[in-house]
């Protein structure tokens, strides 16, 4: 079974780190929360890096 990124937008900052570290599988929406895309938009590592820099630690693996 497969994981794909997923954000708990309810605790999203806004920071836009993810944005940065993967852009092609997180964006941020009109109201500056981040959300995911793609969920393959990236390579693995680079969607891991933007789990493990979140600073509100609202991005993790879910099973797809």
């Amino acid at each position: 079974m497969a994981t794909v990124p997923v954000v708990d937008q309810a605790c999203c900052t806004s920071c836009g780190l993810c944005t940065e570290l993967a852009p092609n599988t997180f964006a941020l929406n009109e109201d500056e929360i981040a959300y995911v895309t793609d969920p393959a938009g990236d390579p693995a590592d680079d969607i891991q890096e933007a789990i493990d820099g979140c600073p509100a630690e609202c991005i993790s693996w879910k099973e797809d």
